[in-house]
């Protein structure tokens, strides 16, 4: 089943929501390189090791949430 928009708003709570998550999980990979920069001053070669590691998963996430609101989108199209 479609979540449905409402009157008032052009795109699905569930649009939303999904919008919402992405844009966090964006947010958080900006934030890495600051991370990453902080852990090489520190000369922590383990702590920029791992969180280069978190940032490929977030960005792996990031491109599944993008192809899969996408998909949302080209669906609510064809309605």
């Amino acid at each position: 089943m479609a979540a449905q928009k409402t009157p008032t708003s052009p795109i699905s709570d569930l649009m939303y929501d999904w919008i919402t998550v992405l844009q966090s999980k964006a947010e958080g990979l900006n934030a890495y390189e600051k991370y990453i920069a902080d852990a090489k001053r520190e000369n922590a070669q383990e702590c920029v090791e791992m969180l280069q590691k978190l940032q490929e998963q977030d960005i792996r996430q990031v491109e599944e949430i993008r192809d899969h609101l996408m998909h949302m989108l080209s669906q609510q199209q064809g309605q």
